[in-house]
């Protein structure tokens, strides 16, 4: 087989999750921090950029979660969901959700509402939001066998 051969790319079992998941994980995580530095540095063009990975990052949660879902019920036959499958996946619609709630709360805090209820219950959904795309993404690894798993 060829690294080369598009169709062993396109066609591969579960591939295209396997790369696409990684967007969404990395510009949030990369949103926070930059949300982070602006708070501290009270620097509004860090927070704009903050903004924009968290909107790049919900839209590309669609594609990962439809693969996801493609995945499971091909390269996993559609097995029923239990353990670690069930978790990945809960933890997984958790996450998207979570990203989606920052992404409305920072839209809320950019046009107008300074308050500080709505900082602050952006912070902590983007920190839950962390912690929650790093337990989803090593349950993943578990389940791609990367870490030790089927």
């Amino acid at each position: 087989m060829s690294p080369f051969d598009w169709q062993s790319v396109v066609l591969a079992r579960h591939a295209q999750h396997v790369v696409l998941i990684h967007f969404p994980i990395a510009l949030f995580i990369v949103g926070v921090m930059f949300d982070l530095a602006a708070m501290r540095l009270r620097h509004t063009d860090l927070a704009l950029v903050a903004y924009c990975n968290f909107w790049v990052a919900a839209l590309f949660t669609l594609p990962a979660l439809t693969t996801g879902v493609v995945a499971w019920r091909w390269a996993l036959e559609g097995q029923r969901l239990k353990g670690t499958l069930l978790l990945h996946l809960s933890f997984a619609v958790a996450s998207s959700l979570l990203i989606w709630t920052v992404c409305l709360l920072a839209r809320r805090e950019r046009h107008g509402s300074d308050s500080r209820v709505v900082r602050t219950c952006k912070t902590l959904a983007e920190l839950a939001g962390v912690a929650l795309l790093a337990l989803t993404g090593h349950l993943g690894g578990f389940l791609s066998g990367v870490n030790g798993g089927p």
